[in-house]
């Protein structure tokens, strides 16, 4: 990358410049956001890892969501840390690359996941029967390392891109990240094809997961409507409650940023949305999928008892997958009515016989287990 005919060796960060009194009040108000989005995802993980009754698909993609969530904060806030104290507003060029290239991926990854949690709650709603078939642990393997693979591509693809640029004069981003669109107006050289490319690539990242979340809500609000009683509309429901409200404030705070028109940028409001969806989507994160969620609540206790807080290794089995406990009475609905339904006589009513029997049979041991 160069400026001119001189190559481009640092950047300077303005969107971190605070008066001297500001300065300690900005810097413990991000470190304590930090501290809280390290200490939340973490005590996620580890509660899921050492409660056995969370080894379902839906708390192995929160995991994965909650590492993600660590490693894109720790992308982005320890450097813009490390510059409010030392008002050293500068990174490197190859520590922006760096930066950007890390942001981009764990961004699509993040994506990615929230479509994955989608597909869970479709699965487990609306066909849960068939759960532990469609979301065996190689299927939900194959989930998680498909989006890290292509995430990886796409920030190779922009990095390669814009690596051919040439700046000008102007090296000062309007930002405290190496974001790419902040990055691109500072060009010399034609960016049609940068530009081109976030609207073709990172639009279809972006449009192909949401449009997915979507298509899946539909179907199982459809599914939920069905359910004869009130109370187990309003309890399948509430189990999506966590998971649409991240995906509202992810999604939110990044067509603020990335998908207006140009003529509607502004530099104010693209810090503000990139700190919504950088810093306070990750920190809210830990809340949104505990507070609500009794499972959770149970396994966090556990964690922080005598006996299971050090708890060992060893210890750890991935048993057989089955729907959440929050969805299992779904589950007892189905097959319940399935055996209504069934006629012995007939050979596929005795082929639909031993499936629900072994479904229930699944259920009541999920049930009878401590």
């Amino acid at each position: 990358m160069h400026q001119g005919n001189q190559t481009v060796s640092e950047f300077f960060f303005l969107g971190l410049m605070v008066r001297s009194e500001q300065q300690q009040i900005v810097f413990m108000l991000f470190l304590c956001m930090y501290l809280i989005t390290m200490v939340g995802n973490l005590l996620i993980i580890l509660a899921i890892v050492s409660d056995t009754h969370l080894h379902s698909p839906m708390y192995f993609f929160l995991a994965n969501l909650s590492f993600t969530d660590i490693c894109f904060t720790t992308t982005t806030v320890p450097k813009m840390l490390a510059d409010i104290h030392s008002q050293h507003l500068t990174i490197s060029f190859e520590g922006c690359l760096t930066q950007m290239y890390f942001f981009m991926l764990l961004v699509d990854l993040d994506n990615f996941l929230l479509a994955t949690m989608a597909y869970d709650r479709y699965i487990a709603i609306c066909h849960p029967l068939h759960y532990a078939n469609l979301l065996s642990p190689k299927c939900c393997a194959l989930l998680v390392v498909i989006p890290w693979v292509v995430s990886n591509l796409v920030s190779v693809l922009h990095l390669s891109l814009l690596s051919r640029l040439t700046f000008c004069n102007q090296i000062q981003i309007p930002h405290f990240f190496c974001d790419l669109e902040p990055i691109l107006r500072l060009a010399c050289s034609d960016t049609k094809i940068n530009h081109l490319m976030i609207l073709a690539i990172g639009g279809a990242v972006i449009f192909f997961p949401f449009t997915f979340i979507f298509v899946t809500y539909a179907f199982i609000g459809s599914t939920v409507l069905r359910v004869p009683s009130t109370r187990g509309k309003w309890k399948t429901f509430s189990t999506c409650g966590s998971h649409l409200s991240a995906v509202s404030l992810f999604y939110g705070s990044i067509v603020g940023v990335y998908f207006l028109p140009s003529s509607a940028y502004s530099a104010k409001r693209d810090k503000v949305a990139a700190i919504m969806y950088t810093i306070v989507t990750p920190m809210m994160n830990p809340f949104i999928y505990s507070l609500r969620n009794k499972d959770m609540k149970r396994a966090l206790r556990r964690l922080f008892s005598s006996k299971t807080f050090f708890w060992t290794w060893r210890e750890v089995s991935f048993r057989t997958w089955t729907p959440p406990h929050a969805y299992r009475h779904l589950l007892k609905e189905q097959v319940e009515g399935s055996f209504q339904q069934i006629e012995k006589k007939d050979e596929a009513g005795v082929s639909a016989y031993r499936q629900t029997d072994t479904a229930l049979h699944t259920l009541e041991k999920s049930y009878s287990e401590p």
